[in-house]
């Protein structure tokens, strides 16, 4: 029987608490975590940049935990060098051409191939992670969760500011992300062997020296026994985070449980994925989404509630319902990106949203 185990890691932006830019830690705050937190910590190809993760967690509580304690070390250690955390998926203001690279071969790589696609992106992402250990389920499961990704997606919309520009999107991040290969929703895979000759033909022609490079929005995880969900920029709050892992695993189980049955929900084609996907990138919560079955426009936040009923019996069985309905509180109290817009139009200035999303990265 599968454990359906969790695995969280969040992108933190490290920022001057005068000027609100992004600042460069020089690995600083990795150097001293790795004394306390052992490897949870990680550089990141930017300086500005700071990653943590989680163990493998039992149960959302773990995972909970987990997270509260690794913002709050990795902020003190920040605050002792004259530095602060934000989670947001793009800082609001900071231009990425004034930031510096990780001195790292692998990054080395990727920047002398991608250039100005590697230094641009300067973004900031939720990667969660759900244990399934039998590979060609796995894939089965990451053919069918990739119809769900936009709405979860929706819910975790937290970039609505680049370059000190509204850029009109809830979440900008991912057009920043698209420049990169191999990212966005998958193809569908036959079974684990399709997926392996895949993978296989692009390291035998050089496009890609290992699995990892691989960047959709949903993979089976070259290395781990887990499904890792990639699409979602980084929440600003704890309870966001987790909800949306609650949710993620869920799902996982859902259809397991169907494929159990020799059921399944209804594969859609990465085409009809992607018209969602953009949905929720430019809209979030507020706009509709296509139902393909009915072939209609539904309002995105009642499709997010019609997935939390889909789920339910998983929820149940998981015993993370508690975690599960901070989602409705996500769906009266908007995503990042909306309370984002909110500061900015009521103070006018992007300032005032580094503070607020300073200041809500600790609250938990």
């Amino acid at each position: 029987m599968e454990k359906f185990t969790l695995g969280v890691e969040e992108e933190y932006m490290v920022v001057d608490p005068v000027t609100r830019e992004l600042k460069s830690h020089d690995q600083k705050i990795v150097e001293i975590a790795s004394g306390i937190l052992n490897d949870s910590v990680k550089a990141e190809m930017h300086q500005a940049v700071v990653e943590v993760g989680t163990s493998i967690c039992k149960d959302v509580d773990e995972a909970y935990q987990q997270i509260s304690h690794l913002r709050k070390v990795v902020s003190d250690i920040a605050k002792s060098l004259n530095l602060r955390i934000g989670a947001a998926g793009t800082h609001p203001f900071s231009h990425w051409s004034t930031q510096l690279i990780t001195p790292n071969p692998r990054y080395d790589e990727i920047v002398n191939e991608m250039q100005e696609a590697a230094r641009s992106n300067l973004i900031f992402g939720l990667h969660v992670h759900v244990g399934v250990a039998d590979k060609n389920m796995a894939i089965h499961i990451m053919n069918t969760a990739r119809y769900f990704l936009p709405h979860i997606f929706a819910l975790s919309t937290n970039s609505p500011f680049w370059e000190g520009r509204n850029t009109g999107f809830k979440s900008f991040r991912t057009k920043v992300f698209d420049k990169f290969p191999r990212t966005g929703i998958p193809d569908r895979f036959e079974g684990w062997d399709d997926y392996k000759n895949y993978v296989n033909l692009l390291i035998k022609t050089r496009c890609i020296d290992n699995a990892k490079k691989i960047w959709w929005d949903i993979r089976v995880h070259p290395f781990f026994d887990t499904i890792e969900f990639r699409i979602c920029d980084v929440p600003m709050r704890v309870e966001e985070t987790i909800a949306i892992a609650a949710l993620f695993q869920a799902l996982v189980l859902k259809l397991y449980k169907l494929r159990l049955q020799n059921l399944s929900f209804i594969r859609y084609t990465r085409a009809l994925i992607n018209e969602n996907k953009w949905r929720a990138s430019r809209y979030g919560l507020d706009g509709k989404m296509i139902d393909f079955g009915k072939q209609v426009e539904v309002g995105t936040r009642e499709l997010i509630l019609e997935l939390l009923d889909f789920i339910d019996d998983a929820v149940n069985d998981l015993g993370n319902r508690h975690a599960i309905n901070y989602i409705h509180t996500m769906l009266d109290q908007g995503t990042g990106a909306d309370r984002q817009l909110a500061v900015f139009n009521k103070s006018g200035n992007m300032t005032s949203v580094v503070d607020y999303i300073l200041d809500e990265t600790l609250k938990f």
